[in-house]
């Protein structure tokens, strides 16, 4: 008999079906650290999307054989405290490569024809009082031939890649920050920031990848350009980006995504009210189908492990 604990099971909107072994589950809507412990004490299998696992925590957690975590990012479990006392981790894998895709375009569409822009323009009446049939407010740029730079080249980063060359779109796949060697495909870090009209970040949070964009490098990109983020809020340095955007070091920025969140301490970005910034709570990825095949994968995560063939394992 297995013991599951879903500990932030408010963020799963979707049909969870039962796991097909023998099991006794438990769910809370949300858990703060300080009662991690004491709710996973009898678990064998825990389940988390965002709340933090720690090496203090899982050292206490002698039972625990299992984590899934229901997301793709795992930047909220100490990995190497899994391996060192043989938890199994594993993740949710490509159920948001349609999704978060379209999320990116609609995100690069409104910056670059100056949606938010032109709809403050009709709400306050300046077409209405316009001499002509079209109002020449703000600057309408087009996709179709400028360049995207690609950090990030998984299954999401791919997926964009096929919808960008589909709007005539180059397309520049970047290789690591700091990289010796570029590999066949890619290109260099900085060239991508230099020759890039359109930057979207698709990769996870870790050590090196934290503040992988500040101020050096918006000062290579060009001022037309746009940052387009729904991967993790800490990829860039937030006090860095508000200092861009006001300062019209670059064109303009699409984020799904913050450092902390929800932002209950505040942000720096919060406060910006500028038709070519726009912010959204981190739903790139809640489509209902995404949401589902999420929900489906998650059980059969849980299935493989008992099942003694551990799959989508990250430890």
């Amino acid at each position: 008999m297995e013991n599951i604990v879903f500990l932030d099971a408010d963020t799963m909107v979707a049909n969870l079906r039962a796991p097909a072994f023998a099991h006794q589950w438990l769910s809370y809507q949300a858990t703060r650290p300080e009662e991690v412990v004491s709710r996973l004490q009898n678990a064998s299998i825990a389940i988390s999307n965002k709340v933090v696992l720690s090496r203090e925590m899982l050292e206490a957690l002698p039972k625990l054989k299992m984590i899934a975590v229901s997301a793709t990012g795992t930047d909220n479990v100490d990995i190497e405290c899994c391996r060192e006392c043989g938890i199994v981790l594993s993740n949710i894998r490509n159920y948001s490569v349609d999704t978060v895709p379209e999320h990116v375009f609609m995100l690069m569409l409104a910056l670059r024809r100056n949606l938010l822009a032109f709809h403050a323009d009709v709400r306050r009446g300046e077409w209405q009082k316009a001499s002509q049939f079209c109002l020449f407010t703000h600057q309408v740029v087009d996709l179709h031939g400028s360049t995207l730079g690609i950090i990030g080249s998984g299954a999401i980063g791919s997926a964009v890649a096929v919808i960008a060359r589909a709007f005539g779109m180059k397309v520049l796949r970047a290789e690591h920050k700091g990289g010796t060697a570029v590999r066949e495909g890619y290109t260099a870090f900085e060239t991508v920031l230099e020759l890039s009209d359109v930057i979207t970040l698709h990769l996870p949070l870790n050590a090196q990848t934290r503040h992988l964009i500040s101020t050096s490098e918006f000062a290579r990109m060009k001022p037309e350009a746009l940052l387009i983020n729904t991967a993790r809020g800490s990829l860039v340095d937030e006090a860095a980006l508000r200092v861009a955007l006001i300062s019209n070091r670059i064109a303009g920025a699409g984020f799904d995504v913050l450092s902390q969140e929800p932002p209950v301490d505040g942000n720096p970005l919060l406060a910006l009210d500028m038709p070519n910034f726009i912010l959204t709570p981190h739903i790139a990825w809640s489509s209902r189908a995404a949401m589902q095949i999420l929900a489906d994968q998650l059980i059969d995560n849980l299935d493989a492990f008992v099942a003694g063939k551990p799959q989508n394992r990250v430890a």
